[in-house]
Order: structure tokens, then sequence, then C-alpha cells
């Protein structure tokens, strides 16, 4: 990892990782063995008296059975804010989307989530020629839509059109500037920044 420094940095270039779908849920269908699941968009909420079950309901893709994901179970209703509740009442598509691709729930209920094919990044500069002749430096900001985990070395490759050898060489010499590892997975926004000449 470098030893990260901000530069004052004269331009700014804007990344954004678009969110083109949403990852699948990778769980073994106990009717068909198959492993791919989508939410229906909806949630379960059962009530015993004081206590609330809430799942997430998912639909496998290849026989279309409906499998549960706990996310909240035996939890005291005054414990969960009304607020929450109502959206889980209601199958707040923004909570459906917030938790079907939570990393944190998909630990916690033993499946995981395939990103493939979630997201494209968009850059308005794609194809900056790092060696070109403009000494300013660049600061490029990295967005997420979405909160899928990416290589920050392919999130570099794919902004800057360069290969793997190529990235790892700016790096290494000091000429883009990382807030974490290249090997490092990011799934929030960040900053990195680009100087023309070798950096100390």
């Amino acid at each position: 990892m470098n030893d990260f420094r901000v530069p004052v940095a004269d331009r700014k270039a804007l990344w954004v990782v678009r969110e083109i779908g949403q990852p699948a849920i990778v769980k073994t269908c106990v009717s068909c063995r198959s492993a791919r699941h989508r939410p229906t968009g909806k949630f379960r909420v059962n009530a015993n008296r004081k206590l609330l079950d809430v799942w997430l309901l998912i639909c496998c893709e290849s026989c279309g059975r409906t499998s549960k994901i706990p996310v909240h179970e035996r939890i005291n209703v005054q414990a969960l804010e009304s607020e929450r509740r109502l959206m889980f009442e209601n199958n707040d598509p923004a909570m459906v989307r917030h938790l079907a691709m939570d990393a944190a729930l998909a630990s916690k209920a033993a499946y995981q989530l395939d990103w493939r094919g979630t997201w494209k990044l968009e850059t308005d500069l794609p194809f900056y020629e790092l060696s070109g002749g403009d000494p300013a430096a660049l600061e490029v900001i990295v967005r997420f839509e979405l909160p899928v985990p990416i290589r920050v070395e392919k999130l570099l490759r794919a902004g800057f059109g360069l290969s793997r050898s190529a990235v790892r060489g700016l790096v290494d010499s000091g000429r883009i500037r990382l807030p974490a590892a290249l090997d490092a997975k990011a799934r929030e926004d960040f900053t990195l920044f680009v100087s023309t000449t070798p950096q100390s």
C-alpha cells in the first residue's frame, strides 16, 4: 500500500460504479438444488405477542420456490423502530434492495452474493493518457451506486484503460496515490490522486 498523502490536484475526474443489476443470492434450493435466487420484493412479518420475526422472501431462479432469509428473529416489538417495522410490513422496495445487497446479512444467514453483471464503470476520462503532456495533478473521485466489492486494481485498469503491469508500475513509482492496497476490495466511495512525475 502507498504511503498515502493528499497532493494538491488541479484537475478532477468523477468515476461512478453504476448499478445495472442486483446480486444473485447464492443459496441451495431445497426443491431443485439450484443455487441462484432473487428477492421476491416482499417480506414476511409474523407477530407472537410482543415478539416479531421478519424474513426477506427470495425466489429460486430455476424452479420458482420461495424461501425465507431471517432478518430479525424473536425481536421485541419495542426494540424495532416503528419506521423500520412499517417498511417491512409495506414491502418497501428500498429496504428490499438494501437487504438484498447486505454483506452482513449474507454472512449471518450463511449465503453468498454473486455480484457478476451488476455494475459498470462510467468515467469522464476513460482513456486519459497518464504519460501525456499535461503536468497538472489529477484527483479521481470514485463513487459507488451499490456496495459491490471490486478490487482497486480492477477499477484502475478499467478507468485508465491500462494493463495490470502498467497500473502496478504507476502505483509502485508513486504516480498513483491510493488510500488502500491495490489488491484490496473497495465497496465505498474513495479518492485517488495521479501525478505526472514519480513521487519520492
